[in-house]
């Protein structure tokens, strides 16, 4: 029997945060569309990423603070833990906002299709379950938003058992005694941090001179001293020449500064990025262009054929979540004629949740300089704050850096507890080009963790009184 056929105006294949915001704003916009979706809703961000990690690194905070509850004035007994139920709280987390977006597709009236979607041609996707045909659908306008896969290193396979990937280390129901972290960015990071708090030995490889390589280097090197106070093991500016598995577990060849060392581990994480999903999408059959996996867009996110559009990981980096959804959001609203402010790529931040919590948006020092520009640096410690002594999380700083001439912020760097929530102050400043004098003048309460922003920022100016 031949499948049916249904029609929509926008169909979306990929029901992550770029594809279901696309999808709903669709709706809100009077369009009738659809989410095509072969596995859970949420994509990789909130089933294996951005969610569960994050109830895993709450947990590893927690086991950390009441190991320390007696400064606190607070008397505990032994102090244990159980792998299983915390992944088992991280999973509930997921499950929970799934369930939540399938609420919300529902409410907005936007059909949720199970399978594989595969595009047969201009304006037709094919929905396949367990390799049959279920369903064509026929739109105006197709959307692939399919997220990105984990990419290993070149002869090394992700095995799964002794070389995993962080889908697999967020559901790992024993803890091993020691891992090699393959890649310092913040994937690997996290891990390190979660890991180091249970007792795990950890060690992290990357290739460049710091942890977290994307970062202004004074942040990332802050973050280092941490880790080695910490008892991470640290191999920067080194790289992998090979990893051996054996029954009792891995070795990791390294050469770097020191030459050619060994370091073994019972599993090794791989965590060195992402590529994008586009196998069997059917892009072959319409003639859209890819580059290395990465769907080619214009800056409207159209493919070059017409009708055939891609956001989010799929397109390439910056790889995250919060700019799939705004590059949704602005797809849209252009198709429907609107007029809509395009995505800021220079203004998007970067969070990392270990903690201290690194966070950041814009230029570093580093590049601020490269690129010409004579900048004036604040910087206020958050052992100077008073809401840091308060509740005991002195470790970190804010770092503002200013253009010179005009006072304009060009960047914000933030290392510390809640660094991530405290960015966005800075991201809209940045905005609405705010100027060095703003954010000094701007009053902030006390006693609060953003006072250090206003502090920085007299600190570029020679003006901060607390310190």
């Amino acid at each position: 029997m031949a499948a049916k056929t249904e029609q929509f105006d926008l169909a979306v294949i990929g029901g992550g945060p770029g594809g279901y915001v696309a999808a709903i704003r669709a709706a809100q916009l009077g369009l009738k569309s659809c989410v095509i979706e072969r596995d859970k809703l949420g994509g990789l961000c909130l089933n294996w990423g951005c969610i569960p990690s994050k109830a895993l690194l709450k947990s590893a905070e927690v086991y950390r603070l009441v190991q320390e509850a007696d400064s606190y004035g607070i008397s505990t007994g032994e102090v244990k833990f159980d792998a299983k139920k915390i992944v088992q709280r991280s999973r509930a987390a997921a499950e929970q906002l799934s369930k939540g977006i399938a609420f919300l597709l529902k409410k907005n009236k936007v059909a949720h299709i199970a399978g594989t979607g595969v595009i047969k041609g201009k304006g037709i996707v094919e929905i396949f379950t367990k390799d049959k045909a279920e369903l064509t659908v026929n739109a105006k306008h197709i959307v692939v938003a399919t997220g990105g896969f984990t990419r290993s290193l070149p002869g090394v396979e992700i095995d799964g058992k002794k070389v995993i990937s962080s889908r697999e280390a967020l559901v790992l129901s024993k803890l091993p005694k020691s891992v090699v972290i393959i890649g310092g960015g913040p994937i690997g990071v996290e891990f390190a941090y979660f890991y180091n708090s249970f007792g795990v030995k950890c060690s992290i490889v990357e290739m460049m001179p710091h942890i977290l390589p994307m970062e202004d280097a004074e942040i990332a090197k802050t973050l280092q001293r941490n880790f080695k106070k910490n008892k991470v093991a640290l191999f920067t500016e080194s790289k992998v020449e090979s990893v051996k598995t054996t029954a009792a577990g891995v070795t990791v060849t390294v050469s770097g500064k020191k030459g050619t060392e060994e370091i073994k581990g019972d599993i090794a994480l791989m965590a060195v990025g992402f590529g994008g999903f586009t196998d069997g999408l059917g892009l072959e059959n319409v003639g859209v262009v890819t580059d290395r996996s990465f769907i080619k867009v214009d800056e409207n996110y159209q493919t070059n054929v017409p009708g055939i559009f891609a956001i989010g990981d799929v397109i390439g980096p910056p790889l995250l979540a919060h700019v799939a959804s705004a590059e949704a959001i602005f797809l849209v609203e252009k198709l429907v004629g609107h007029n809509p402010t395009p995505v800021d790529y220079g203004n998007i931040p970067g969070c990392t949740y270990c903690q201290p919590q690194v966070a950041s948006v814009g230029l570093t020092e580093e590049k601020a300089i490269e690129t010409g520009h004579k900048i004036k640096v604040g910087r206020f410690p958050f052992r100077a704050n008073g809401k840091s002594i308060a509740v005991g999380e002195i470790e970190g700083l804010v770092k503002l850096i200013f253009d010179e001439k005009y006072g304009e912020l060009l960047g914000a760097h933030i290392i510390g507890v809640e660094a991530t929530d405290m960015i966005a102050e800075l991201v809209l400043a940045r905005t609405l080009e705010t100027t060095v004098t703003e954010v000094m003048k701007s009053v902030h309460a006390h006693p609060t963790l953003s006072e250090a922003v206003m502090e920085a920022a007299a600190d570029a100016m020679g003006e901060a009184i607390h310190i």
